[in-house]
């Protein structure tokens, strides 16, 4: 099942979803809500994030896939029941695709550096899966985080269009979100997409001015 915000579905559900509207970020940041993949939770909403030059096109349209240099997938799955696996009943899963630069493609230590991105943006400690208390309001507060990240390298041949070699960063992570605010968790998931994409520091604008597709 998807959503829409329509009134059939969870109020509880329908107030995460809601909340992910009050996140703040970059303003190179894209963000648009894309299918959600099916039948892994009774309820699911999903984002699409890109990384793009702030003036270039609408904001409310990402696809599912992108060319940008980075670009990401956040899916909310809400099951009332709970999973035992979840330890709770909202679970986010994120996907992260970047281009690298070969030397840095070719650091043994780009995973470890990459999973340290997203730990410190959720505020759990080196070596836990659980964020640690206490945490302010404005803090993403999780349970259960686990992952994979794989650095790998393309070689074209023949008729294919692209570069020679291209070096790809893939991050793919879940965690339960504990409460219905996920606008932390959003936050965060856009503060790692930054890393990847090799974004400076920068300015914020608020999210609420984007219109969700």
């Amino acid at each position: 099942m998807t959503t829409s915000g329509a009134p059939s579905e969870p109020a509880e559900f329908r107030d995460a979803v809601a909340s992910l509207h009050d996140a703040t970020v970059r303003r190179e940041i894209e963000i648009g809500s894309i299918r959600p993949p099916q039948r892994l939770a009774p309820y699911s909403y999903a984002l699409g994030v890109e990384v793009s030059p702030p003036d270039d096109g609408d904001a409310s349209k990402v696809p599912t896939d992108s060319s940008g240099s980075a670009f990401g997938r956040l899916v909310l799955l809400y099951d009332p029941a709970g999973q035992e696996a979840w330890n709770g009943t909202f679970r986010l899963v994120a996907f992260i695709q970047a281009e690298v630069e070969a030397a840095l493609a070719a650091d043994p230590l780009l995973p470890q550096v990459a999973w340290t991105w997203l730990s410190e943006a959720l505020r759990v400690p080196d070596g836990t899966t659980e964020s640690t208390p206490p945490l302010g309001k404005d803090e993403p507060a999780v349970r259960a985080l686990g992952g994979t990240v794989t650095a790998t390298t393309s070689v074209r041949y023949g008729d294919i269009a692209g570069p020679p070699q291209a070096h790809q960063l893939e991050l793919r992570a879940s965690w339960t979100a504990t409460g219905n605010n996920l606008a932390p968790h959003l936050e965060a998931f856009c503060e790692v997409v930054a890393s990847a994409a090799g974004l400076p520091p920068a300015g914020v604008t608020a999210l609420g001015s984007v219109q969700f597709s």
